[in-house]
Parts: structure tokens; C-alpha cells; sequence
């Protein structure tokens, strides 16, 4: 059983990890936290403490590190003795910090797809530009590296293999993001403000009729009526899951598909019109370089200091359609997760608690061995059952409507 973990990344999603790890160290033992600023790792220690979430006693320590240096990774690894490496910096580092595993030997797992800084909306499969390149050294080496194990991507992968593992042919996957939840700030992201306006930015790719199609952010529009947070207005995004997902059963139809209130789009518009929302540097009147986008990311508020007065419910799922015996069958399979719970149990709003839940989830799965794949794998690549057996117990529960939306509801393993 494999135990050790080094935690990459101090944000809203890393604090969700370290407490989930930390109320888990009987199975994941000693816990690092490793950051380019130290004091962000200092402070998600002080909130674990406080909440006294350590199941045992043991290890917990902060550390500094470039994890854009891959040399510094694996010497952190070696010397914190970890041997697994839940990365959930910002996407910008997934290449480096896979390239310390692979080095040392430990496994990996990530939350969402390499990106390069000065590029949006590579060529799909984006997965097929960094991540999968390294797929035959893997293999080859018996590296395990778990892709995109957060909720979207992660779970709904797992989501949509349990749904087509119940049918004879897939015919089409959508996924649905929908948070209900209000934060009472003028405007925010509820991640990242970089990573979030360059998925919105670029090309909506999608994949149907058998082949990738272009749209523009905002002009695909649906209302979906979901469980728990009823009739929610979204629009067809680009989003990871739909480049794995669409190479692993071609023959659907995959759509993602995000929640977006009109307050949003007007802010996101105008910001956008005028050049905001560029990850191209400019040059200031003075002289100074500098990436409009980084500015309003420094000018909106930090996702974590979302969290004390975050009201209201996530809706999460996949609806995946197919046949089963020759006659049409449809699944919707979700979570509903709730802001102020989140917040109470590890100090994090519900965005980041469904983000960073399922990748102690993988964790625990690469420790028993049940998911210690030796080689890289997308998430729908491992079986779905032990990774929802987890999530019940940890605080992220699936349930299923059969029909579809509306249909039965009942809980994935009933």
C-alpha cells in the first residue's frame, strides 16, 4: 500500500485536499504542502489544526518549491519520502510536476489539463498536446499518473463510464455544471480567475456526428432542470473532460455544458470587448509590460476569501443516452454539493470542496492498489465502483435518475 503525499499547489482546492487527506492518514500518511509562496502552506496547516482533522497523528509540514522546476519537484519527493503527488497548482505546472514523478517513481494525479501561458484552446484532443506524450514513458516505467481527477474533470468521467457500462451503445454525453450558490460579491470567479476566463475565451469545441465542432462561448444556450436547484439557464463550453472523453468513445455525442447568469455574461463581455481578457502582454504609456488578463486577476477577489458567505447548492452530472437490449435508455447520474458545508467542515467554498474531494479519493484508490494503474490513465480508463464507494464516505455522494432527468432517483449502488 502506498502512503506519502506531497500536495503541489495552496489554494482554495489544495486546503479541501490537505483536510480530506488529513481526516484520511491512516490510509495516505504523512502529508506535505508545497507551494512557491510557503506561507499559503503554513496557513492551510493552521486551518487543518484548527479543525483538527488529523485522523492519526503524524506528519503535516509546508514546504517552498518551483513546481515549474521539475529538479526541485523530484528532490522534494525524495526528501518528504512521498509517493504520491496530488498536483493541484495551476494547470501551468502539470508537464513539470509529471516530469518529477516520473523521475522518482511516484504517482501523479492532477485536476485539469497542462497549459501553456501564452496559448488558449490548442488543437483538440488538447490532452494529446502534453499530457498523453508522455503516455509510453509511463508504461514503460510503471508510472501511475491519474488524469483530471477533480469533479469536472474527474468524477463526471467516472459519471459517464458507469452510465455506458449499464447500456450497449453510448449515443451521446452531456455533462452539466450548474451552481446555484451566490457569493455576494459584485463579480468573481469561483476558481482561478486566469485559468477561468481562458476556457471562455477561445473555441467551444465539442464533439458530434463524429467529428470536433466550433462554436463561440455564449452561443449555445440550454435550460436544464436539475435535481435540488431546479431550472438553470447554461451554454455549451469547451472544458477538458469532453477531449478525453471523445477519444475514448468516439461514437457519442459529448457536450459540456456550464451555468451562466446574465450578470456574468455582461461583465465577462465587456472585459472581453476591450481586450481585458488577452493572455498576450501589452506595453503600458510608461512603458511597462504586462498581461491585461494577470491584471484582473490581481483586481478580482481570491476564490478562498469566497468562502464565509457562500450560500446555496451545486448540481453536478452527466445525462448519457444509448441502448440497452435494442431500446433507447437514459441515465443522469450527479452530485448535489452545498456551499456553507463546505465551508464548515474545511473552510472552503463548495466549488473547491467538489474539486478537491475526488483526488483524495484517487489517492486512497493508488494506495490500495485498486487504482495503481503503473502507466496513465484518464479517468473513465478505471472502474467507477470503488471511486463512488469512496466519495459517499467522504463527503461527495452520487446518485442516479433512471429515465434520465426526472426519472427514478436512487443512489448509485441501491
Amino acid at each position: 500500500m502506498k502512503k506519502n503525499v506531497l500536495i503541489i499547489g495552496a489554494g482554495g482546492v489544495a486546503q479541501v485536499v490537505a483536510h480530506k487527506c488529513a481526516q484520511n492518514n491512516d490510509v495516505l500518511g504523512d502529508i506535505n504542502i508545497a507551494s512557491r509562496t510557503a506561507s499559503k502552506g503554513d496557513d492551510i496547516i493552521a486551518s487543518v489544526h484548527e479543525k483538527g482533522a488529523m485522523k492519526v497523528e503524524g506528519v503535516l509540514k509546508g514546504h517552498g518549491v518551483d513546481a515549474t522546476d521539475s529538479a526541485a519537484v523530484a528532490t522534494l519527493i525524495r526528501e518528504t519520502g512521498s509517493e504520491i503527488v496530488i498536483n493541484v497548482g495551476t494547470a501551468f505546472v502539470n508537464m513539470h510536476v509529471l516530469d518529477g514523478c516520473i523521475e522518482t517513481g511516484a504517482a501523479y494525479i492532477d485536476t485539469a489539463i497542462h497549459e501553456e501561458p501564452d496559448k488558449i484552446c490548442e488543437t483538440p484532443p488538447w490532452y494529446a498536446n502534453y499530457e498523453w506524450k508522455k503516455r509510453d514513458l509511463c508504461a514503460e516505467k510503471g508510472i501511475t499518473a491519474i488524469l483530471g481527477a477533480g469533479f469536472d474533470p474527474g468524477v463526471v468521467n467516472a459519471y459517464a463510464r458507469f452510465a455506458i457500462d449499464h447500456m450497449d451503445e453510448v449515443h451521446s454525453i452531456d455533462i452539466v455544471d450548474i451552481n446555484a450558490g451566490s457569493h455576494g460579491k459584485y463579480f468573481a470567479t469561483n476558481f482561478d480567475p486566469e485559468i477561468n476566463f481562458r476556457e471562455f475565451t477561445g473555441t467551444v469545441y465539442s464533439w458530434q456526428e463524429g467529428a470536433w465542432q466550433e462554436n463561440k462561448m455564449f452561443e449555445v444556450g440550454r435550460v436544464w432542470d436539475l435535481p435540488v436547484v431546479g431550472p438553470s439557464q447554461s451554454y455549451m463550453s469547451g472544458h477538458d473532460e469532453v477531449h478525453s472523453l471523445a477519444t475514448n468513445y468516439p461514437e457519442a455525442d459529448v457536450r459540456f455544458w456550464m451555468g451562466f447568469g446574465d450578470h456574468y455574461i455582461n461583465v465577462f463581455t465587456v472585459l472581453q470587448n476591450i481586450g481585458l481578457l488577452s493572455e498576450q502582454p501589452v506595453t503600458t504609456a510608461e512603458g511597462l509590460e504586462v498581461v491585461p488578463l494577470k491584471v484582473v486577476k490581481a483586481c478580482l477577489p481570491d476564490p478562498a476569501s469566497l468562502a464565509p458567505d457562500y450560500t446555496g447548492k451545486t448540481c453536478i452530472g452527466d445525462l448519457v443516452k444509448g441502448t440497452k437490449d435494442g431500446a433507447p435508455v437514459e441515465m443522469f447520474v450527479y452530485n448535489v454539493a452545498d456551499h456553507k458545508e463546505a465551508y464548515l467542515e474545511v473552510g472552503s467554498q463548495g466549488i473547491s470542496y467538489t474539486a478537491g474531494v475526488p483526488p483524495v479519493a484517487a489517492a486512497m484508490l493508488v494506495a490500495s492498489g485498486e487504482w495503481d494503474a503503473k502507466t496513465m490513465k484518464n479517468v473513465e480508463e478505471l472502474d467507477p465502483k470503488p471511486f463512488f464507494t469512496i466519495l459517499d464516505r467522504i463527503g461527495l455522494p452520487t446518485r442516479v435518475q433512471l429515465g434520465g432527468l426526472g426519472g427514478e432517483d436512487k443512489a448509485w449502488n441501491d
